[in-house]
């Protein structure tokens, strides 16, 4: 566990930031942009929860908050580097459990007849939001994942964690009584 005893450093001041394995990259490159996404996302996730889940999503999040913290240095250290440094990293065993929640809050909920729009209960609206930031953060990842060689479980991670996400928010809105907003095709 790192231990931080200050918060700024000015290493970063003309634009530039260090990766884990020590090279220095700027500050908009694209392996930043990508793990500067996925904390967004987990901000996000933390957005949710301070609107006051039920208890079952936010017993789910908590553990997910800290997965993310694992992608983020899964992509802050080189692929090359992981031999030699190690850093806990996103494992197939993440992608399981992720679809395991899926199955589990999806069995509660009636089957989809229609494409929902964003919306009802607070909580569910801010799920969907942090939906979008996941969804953001594995195209950022697929950029980079062309470029660059990343974890193999980033990408499906992300992409199982946006359609974790979309099924909380029908959960949230169903426990709180609130039909999903649902799009109207001919409107």
């Amino acid at each position: 566990m790192p231990r931080i005893t200050k918060v700024y450093t000015r290493t970063g001041d003309r634009g530039n930031t260090g990766l884990g394995g020590g090279q220095r990259v700027a500050k908009d490159s694209l392996r930043i942009e990508t793990y500067g996404t996925v904390d967004e996302l987990n901000s996000a996730i933390g957005a949710a929860l301070a609107t006051g889940l039920d208890e079952l999503l936010a017993e789910a999040l908590g553990p997910i908050q800290n997965e993310l913290f694992h992608l983020g240095s899964d992509l802050c250290i080189l692929e090359e580097d992981k031999a030699k440094i190690p850093v806990p990293r996103i494992a197939k065993e993440h992608v399981l459990g992720l679809e395991a929640s899926i199955d589990r809050l999806a069995e509660r909920l009636p089957p989809l007849e229609n494409f929902i729009l964003p919306g009802g209960a607070a909580g569910a609206a801010a799920l969907h939001v942090a939906r979008t930031v996941c969804r953001r953060a594995e195209r950022r990842c697929v950029a980079l994942g062309d470029e660059e060689e990343i974890g193999e479980q980033v990408i499906p991670y992300l992409n199982r964690l946006s359609d974790l996400l979309f099924v909380m928010a029908r959960f949230e809105n169903a426990r709180r009584g609130i039909p999903d907003v649902l799009w109207d095709s001919r409107a």
